[in-house]
């Protein structure tokens, strides 16, 4: 089996498990556990040797069948798309085997095949999307992951759950709209839809049609920022987000936002290319945004009190760091925004998961009923201080590693007062955070004296945190492993032939 085909492969696997799921005739139980296991181990062990195979060779395009690439289809599989797909089969796996006693309290019993339907098909667009360099492509991928994130949220079948994914449906549906039109005006005046191919036609017609491009690029990053929820486009994150499962909680806040802001990498650099961008001026207005998704969705965490919910308001903010990075068109920028996007994947993970602990064992929800909760579940508030820490930018997490790298992007590219921003930032996740491990290990319930007992979750949900946490932990002990990769894919983007 040669290592060149394993992103088909990967995709296939998901892809015809999904279908096959639905065609079980047995019901629900540890077997079909086993075997959803099993087949996204296998996944994970192709995306681990696929990586491999790109560090050790190079980067390398693959097109399917005999029709060259501006005609077929084709998928460019460098570093940080083949780190990238390991990083979400990696969470996908923990989190499913999370949610294996976990859903038992959230859906019902008979939806358990639909949901695992859903998420393997949401899986299976997510890494699509990290690795096709195809427009129309990548708007397939897309539209799928849009009506399956939508799906696994609506699943609940409760009332909050259905009036949020309605709410999360129509947001989409206006952001793949306004995608499909800039992908249609990007055709209209280079007559390709290959990525590569379009980068080396734009650099001759931009000039000619620089209204068309800049409203496809208007267009399309809109789209894309609608689904990544930044602000102020963001007012369904926060409803579905908190209203969902809370497996479906981790996979959209830890790792479906990150398949659309990639997107959002890909169109500016790889796309239009970075001249271009800045050009135009895209890059100065995504600084606005990113600044007004840094400050603004700490301060509307700070107003909530159902701790899903914080968690979801924090998103938005972190969506701004990244924002940041893509938008200082900088190889030092972009590296810290990719270098976030691994990092946030793993502690938003960590801080659903263990709030969803929290709900599962107590039905606690509000964060001033957390007094004490760390003695009554010591594993769970380790695994979300962990991921707390990491928010705040407490050295020794990947949190603290990704603002380390963002400080110095900012510097580098001339954007002091930016700092300030990152500062005042990490102020305020601290305002809103703190205070839940403070309760959590300091205060005492009124009548229950301090006293260490074991977490009464179940194991699967035990190991499944724990691991998430110790991830978050080795990449901010040990940065160099992520940053290394990532500093190796940046030119596959910021190239300096690339859009001049």
């Amino acid at each position: 089996m040669s290592n060149i085909h394993f992103p088909v492969y990967i995709l296939m696997v998901l892809l015809i498990f999904a279908v096959t799921i639905p065609l079980q005739r047995k019901p629900y139980g540890r077997r079909f556990q086993l075997l959803m296991v099993s087949i996204l181990g296998i996944a994970w062990i192709m995306a681990l040797l696929e990586l491999l195979k790109v560090l050790w060779d190079a980067p390398y395009s693959y097109t399917f069948g005999s029709y060259p690439a501006g005609i077929g289809i084709e998928f460019l599989v460098d570093e940080f798309s083949a780190l990238m797909t390991l990083i979400v089969l990696t969470l996908s796996l923990l989190i499913i085997i999370y949610s294996l006693k976990d859903l038992e309290h959230e859906i019902e019993s008979s939806r358990m095949y639909s949901y695992y339907t859903l998420v393997f098909l949401l899986i299976f667009s997510m890494i699509g999307m990290i690795f096709t360099n195809d427009m129309f492509n990548l708007y397939v991928f897309m539209e799928i992951l849009s009506i399956t994130s939508v799906a696994i949220i609506a699943i609940k079948k409760k009332k909050d759950t259905l009036m949020a994914s309605m709410k999360y449906l129509m947001m989409g549906a206006i952001g793949s709209v306004t995608v499909l039109m800039g992908i249609a005006l990007i055709y209209m005046v280079t007559g390709q839809l290959n990525m590569s191919a379009i980068n080396q036609e734009i650099s001759a017609v931009w000039r000619l049609y620089p209204r068309n491009i800049l409203l496809a690029m208007g267009f399309m990053i809109t789209g894309f920022s609608i689904k990544a929820a930044i602000f102020p486009l963001h007012n369904w994150l926060p409803d579905a987000h908190s209203t969902a499962p809370t497996p479906s909680s981790a996979l959209l806040s830890g790792l479906v936002v990150k398949a659309y802001v990639f997107s959002i990498a890909k169109i500016m650099y790889r796309v239009v290319g970075k001249n271009i961008s800045v050009d135009i001026g895209i890059a100065d207005y995504l600084i606005i945004f990113a600044v007004l998704s840094m400050m603004m969705g700490s301060v509307f965490a700070l107003t909530q009190r159902d701790i899903k919910r914080r968690l979801a308001y924090s998103s938005v903010s972190q969506i701004g760091y990244i924002f940041l990075g893509l938008a200082l068109a900088s190889e030092m920028g972009f590296s810290a925004a990719l270098f976030h996007v691994v990092s946030h994947a793993f502690m938003k993970s960590a801080l659903f998961l263990s709030a969803g602990s929290i709900i599962y064992l107590t039905g606690k929800r509000d964060v001033k009923n957390l007094d004490g909760i760390g003695y009554e579940m010591p594993i769970t508030m380790t695994v979300f201080s962990i991921g707390v820490l990491g928010m705040i930018g407490i050295p020794g997490t990947s949190g603290f590693m990704s603002k380390w790298y963002l400080g110095l992007a900012v510097l580098d590219a001339g954007h002091p007062e930016l700092l300030i921003v990152l500062l005042l930032s990490s102020f305020l996740n601290a305002l809103y955070y703190l205070p839940i491990i403070v309760s959590a290990f300091l205060r005492e319930r009124p009548g229950k004296p301090l006293e260490m007992h074991r977490d009464g979750i179940p194991e699967t949900m035990k190991v499944s945190m724990v691991l998430v946490a110790l991830g978050s932990l080795v990449i901010g002990l040990f940065p160099h492993l992520v940053m290394d990769i990532i500093q190796q894919a940046v030119p596959t983007f910021i190239g300096s032939g690339m859009g001049l």
